[in-house]
């Protein structure tokens, strides 16, 4: 059938100009399908489709900016009180439906009580039912503003009549979760929201970190900024470098504010802290991250005695005000606080499954060599029931050679008693355990070049008790000591032989690492209980120097040896400084480590505050060129304007969390941590740097047939 045809006017109208309303996409195809219209007026019409679609498009964002963007604020804590209406944010969580005209949905929000919202309706085509359809059109895990009426109030759960929910975003479908749901590193913030033990120990977090400050503004502290774009100077640890668009100049990341707090000290400040970021570039595990947080501490006029004091008031004022703040729940094999769900006046009704236990000060010191004897390592877990014995002067030349080819060794041992139910502990299944757990020893202790451990177990039914390695003689001796008086069926008797040498600043023997490692797989294994106690203690009186070992650069000196802490560390007598001069490695050092359930929380010492002294240790003693030495003529310049003494404390505040939050990784209270190859898989760095920041820079990137040819000379 012929088309009509259509007047020049009428075709005028139709055509819109640039200042007219868009018209419909459904308008369009009518236009292109008059025949009588020129080309032209086609191929117009096919643009001014696209520009229509792009229109509409813009349209349609930003009618839902307009929904997902507008909402009501959330109601202050004075407002919740049952009949009145409020508006809480969070995230739709769960929604259980009952029946068509009944749903229930949990919206959680943060740091505060649950929230349950009810949504019913008698009455087809009531607002009731409209918002009881909205609610159900949600996608779950949405962001949601949600307001409504209290209907019942308690102290750890609201429960609001909906009156409408506004989603703010929509979760999307591709992402599934479901229960024990495990995100990779790179979507974080999955894991952060989907874990509550991750989530609640990020809020605790600060929690913490404001206790802390809280408690040295009392007494007196000044928190003081220090500089992040430090110099390369050789305090012990590798550096992370910046360049700079200066040809051949590097800022370097700070360590730690070591040098400018002491600085500090010589300007007139007399007690000074900050949570200071600190970068080292060194190998990475559990507990250690190439970038963290350090509670950091100095004092003037003061020796390691007042710091030491001080830590200990830190750590007795924490802890109180924790309990008082959080409950700590069990979920699972998960531990971790959560905060008291009061409303109005912080109260609660509900009570947690654990506290925090309460120290008491003063705690207990160690000396070094102490603590190297008694439990191997520097850093000792007191929760350990048992500790280190020498008994290579009782045990027979057959056995030590079936244990170790060292010559003249020390040989040591400790002793664990099971707890045995007759059952499923008894000592056939502690047996087996113990098999078990000598073939998959960790590396460093099965090819221990000392030998590895040997495990013996007390069994009254066998031979010689099961001990029958150590002959009548070395058994006679062996339970003739009142270590070992008491033998009892499933005692397991750990041997371990070392070097016959003094302990010179290394931080564990063989035997210590195994001590802690056959305790936590003992626990691990029910065989032995959990122990929730925090047994804090001092470490002190470390070695002032220890031999270079090749991992670590140190302070880049000619000694063979390097400061234990940092070379600005003083001696601890006057003996110890006139062994400076006679033996440095027997010196002792003005070092304290802070130290709980095996965990290192912190390091401190009184410093060298003469700049003779300090410039004596520099070039005397750790032989460091005269470029090195130059590179602290800051510090030296700072000491020698009248530096009073000082000491001061570096706390680990990464680890504290982790302590107190009751997981052994730095990563679960870290928001944004490294892999362990230094990489933040969230974001996707390091980066390849390209050419053009390669020149901006003045660096090129060295052939890695080069670099290896230089690591080889």
């Amino acid at each position: 059938m012929a088309q009509p045809r259509v007047s020049m006017r009428r075709l005028c109208r139709l055509i819109p100009s640039q200042n007219s309303r868009l018209y419909t996409s459904r308008t369009i195809p009518q236009w292109q399908s008059l025949k009588c219209l020129p080309r032209s007026f086609h191929t117009s019409s096919a643009l001014t489709a696209k520009s229509a679609d792009k229109s509409s498009a813009g349209q349609k964002l930003r009618e839902e900016w307009a929904q997902y963007s507008q909402f009501p604020s959330a109601s202050k804590a004075a407002d919740f009180v049952e009949g009145n209406k409020v508006t809480v944010h969070g995230f739709l969580l769960r929604r259980r439906v009952k029946s068509s005209k009944l749903v229930f949905a949990d919206i959680q929000v943060e740091n505060g009580p649950s929230v349950q919202v009810t949504a019913t309706f008698t009455e087809d085509g009531s607002p009731e039912q409209l918002v009881t359809k909205a609610l159900r059109a949600v996608p779950l895990y949405s962001p949601v503003c949600v307001t409504g009426t209290v209907a019942q109030l308690n102290s750890n759960r609201i429960d609001l009549s909906l009156d409408a929910i506004q989603p703010l975003n929509a979760f999307p479908k591709d992402i599934i979760v479901s229960e024990g749901v495990q995100f990779p590193a790179s979507a974080r913030h999955l894991q952060i929201r989907f874990s509550d033990p991750l989530r609640s120990r990020l809020l605790a977090r600060p929690q913490i970190g404001f206790q802390l400050r809280k408690t040295l503004n009392d007494l007196n502290f000044t928190e003081v900024e220090t500089p992040i774009l430090f110099k390369s100077t050789p305090e012990g640890a590798r550096e992370f470098l910046v360049p700079t668009r200066r040809r051949g100049l590097a800022y370097a990341l700070p360590q730690s504010p070591q040098q400018y707090k002491q600085i500090l000290m010589s300007s007139g400040i007399r007690g000074y802290y900050q949570f200071a970021r600190c970068f080292r570039d060194e190998d990475l595990r559990a507990d250690r991250q190439p970038e963290f947080t350090q509670l950091d501490m100095e004092m003037g006029f003061a020796t390691g005695e007042d710091v030491m004091r001080t830590v200990e008031t830190l750590v007795t004022e924490l802890l109180p005000t924790l309990n008082a703040q959080f409950n700590i729940v069990k979920n699972g094999d998960d531990i971790y606080p959560v905060p008291k769900r009061g409303l109005n006046n912080g109260q609660a009704t509900e009570n947690g499954d654990l506290k925090w236990p309460e120290p008491t000060a003063p705690f207990l010191r160690l000396t070094y060599d102490e603590a190297m004897s008694r439990f191997g390592i520097d850093k000792p877990d007191l929760r350990i029931p048992f500790e280190l014995h020498r008994v290579d002067h009782i045990l027979p030349t057959q056995f030590v050679s079936m244990i170790t080819h060292t010559e003249n060794p020390i040989v040591e041992v400790f002793r664990i008693r099971p707890e045995l139910d007759g059952e499923t502990n008894n000592p056939g299944t502690v047996a087996e355990f113990v098999d078990k757990l000598m073939d998959q020893l960790p590396k460093p202790l099965a090819k221990n070049p000392d030998g590895a451990p040997a495990a013996l177990m007390f069994n009254s039914k066998k031979p010689l008790c099961g001990l029958s390695s150590l002959g009548f003689e070395g058994f006679d001796a062996l339970t003739s000591m009142e270590e070992f008086s008491d033998l009892e069926d499933g005692d397991v008797l750990v041997f371990q032989a070392r070097k016959n040498a003094p302990f010179q600043g290394e931080g564990s023997t063989a035997l210590g690492v195994a001590r802690t490692h056959f305790y936590h797989a003992f626990v691990s294994a029910g065989l032995l209980p959990r122990n929730f106690d925090l047994k804090f203690l001092w470490v002190v009186n470390f070695p002032m120097f220890t031999p270079d070992d090749g991992i670590d650069p140190g302070q880049g000196g000619q000694a063979g040896f390097k400061a234990t802490h940092h070379p600005f560390t003083a001696p601890l007598t006057e003996a110890d400084v006139e062994l400076l001069a006679t033996d440095p490695l027997k010196a002792r050092a003005d070092h304290y480590d802070l130290v709980v359930n095996g965990v290192e929380l912190g390091g401190g010492s009184r410093r060298i505050h003469l700049s003779s002294m300090q410039e004596y240790v520099m070039r005397n003693i750790l032989k460091m060129t005269d470029a090195g030495l130059a590179q602290f003529s800051h510090l030296l310049e700072a000491l020698r304007a009248g530096c009073p003494p000082h000491a001061g404390f570096a706390l680990g505040f990464d680890r504290l969390v982790a302590v107190l939050t009751h997981t052994d990784s730095v990563r679960d209270v870290i928001a944004f941590p490294k892999s362990m190859k230094g990489e933040d898989l969230t974001v996707k760095s390091p980066s390849k740097m390209t050419s053009s920041q390669l020149e901006t820079y003045h660096l090129a990137i060295a052939e890695k047939k080069k670099v290896e040819e230089k690591k080889d000379v």
